[in-house]
């Protein structure tokens, strides 16, 4: 029986824990109860002798699979904020404390990760010790379209990506298809969707003689449909991402986006789509996450969404913040037209930026200080 909701199922059988996301008209967007009832039943877990590895998939109306997790729920966010909603900030520490602990789990985790893997569902994957797409998969952090920044632990993981593709999937919001993300580094194997039901089943049916047993299973039912991904050409293979997402500043990389070519120009249009502001922030959430452990990236990005909603070295709170702006466009009055301030990347200054960074508590009252 659930604790906080039954938006998230969880059962053990035999050997192993098993979670489904169901929340499926929200595709399975988090909720605060939805974020401490994972908090909670992994912990139970990782304590549990008689588990020996967890797997967690999403639901979409459907049934199972087709949808792994869209995200928070950006619709709280935005009432939460208007209103001065007091869970606003506990639902951001207890999300972080929950990809953490994910990150470190004891027991190997197994994300099956089909359909919509966006924003906070890259948090409860991104830790995952086997990482599993499908053909279906599409993988983002698009948090700059709605004036956020890539958190849950974005500034380490995308950091992390090879070259500077991080930078770029964290700027444009690039959705990743399929087993594409095998390239990224954000994935380990793919299956095809068709597969995972019979998936599932097997790994309910049979008698595990340890953790690693299981996910070497899952990695040779994989393997045929991995290779044939890893030999698939992604979309960006010869774009020149490395070049102009290496550059130092967000105004360098419009400037070396004016041209003709078609990738120039879809890219140099993604970015005016975004938050000027929020797209520098994040450009240097990213350089700094890529120097970072976890814990000290997760803290930086707790520092970072308390300023997005209390912008106040800008003077900007509710529906003045840049993120209650962004969401307020795209979910809510739903006019695509956001006001962002400053409208342009060429008015953005440091003295806009750098206080981002200025942790509004003090190391010791720090509310993700415990993680370590």
């Amino acid at each position: 029986m659930s604790t906080y909701t039954p938006e998230v199922h969880s059962e053990r059988v035999g050997d192993l824990g098993f979670i489904t996301l169901n929340r499926p008209k929200a595709l399975n967007a988090l909720s605060l109860a939805m974020v401490r009832e994972l908090h909670h039943v992994l912990q139970q877990w990782q304590d549990d002798s008689r588990i020996q590895a967890v797997v967690v998939r999403g639901s979409n109306k459907e049934g199972p699979f087709g949808a792994f997790c869209a995200g928070g729920d950006i619709r709280y966010f935005h009432q939460a904020a208007l209103s001065g909603d007091a869970t606003l900030e506990d639902f951001f520490t207890e999300e972080y404390s929950l990809n953490h602990l994910i990150q470190n789990y004891s027991k190997p985790y197994i994300a099956l990760m089909d359909g919509i893997v966006m924003g906070g569902g890259m948090g409860i994957s991104q830790g995952a010790a086997l990482r599993v797409v499908t053909e279906r998969t599409k993988m983002a952090m698009p948090e700059t379209h709605i004036g956020l920044f890539p958190d849950v632990g974005g500034g380490y993981f995308l950091s992390r990506c090879p070259g500077h593709l991080g930078e770029y999937l964290a700027l444009t919001g690039h959705v990743l298809r399929g087993g594409e993300s095998l390239h990224a580094g954000l994935a380990d194997v793919c299956v095809n969707s068709s597969e995972l039901p019979a998936l599932w089943d097997g790994l309910r049916q049979q008698d595990w003689a340890s953790a690693e047993a299981v996910v070497a299973w899952l990695r040779e039912q994989s393997k045929a449909c991995t290779g044939q991904a890893m030999a698939a050409m992604p979309a960006w293979q010869n774009a020149p991402i490395d070049t102009v997402f290496g550059l130092a500043t967000v105004a360098s990389i419009e400037q070396a986006l004016q041209g003709t070519d078609e990738w120039s120009v879809q890219t140099l249009k993604a970015l005016h789509h975004q938050s000027p502001l929020m797209l520098c922030v994040t450009l240097e959430q990213i350089r700094r996450g890529r120097h970072m452990t976890l814990s000290q990236d997760l803290r930086m990005e707790r520092d970072l969404v308390r300023h997005c909603f209390q912008t106040d070295h800008l003077s900007r709170r509710g529906v003045c913040s840049e993120t209650v702006e962004g969401i307020r466009a795209l979910a809510v009055d739903k006019d695509h037209a956001p006001k962002w301030q400053p409208a342009r990347i060429a008015d953005v200054t440091p003295e806009m930026v750098q206080p981002f960074f200025e942790s509004p508590w003090p190391a010791s009252a720090h509310p993700l200080r415990h993680l370590n």
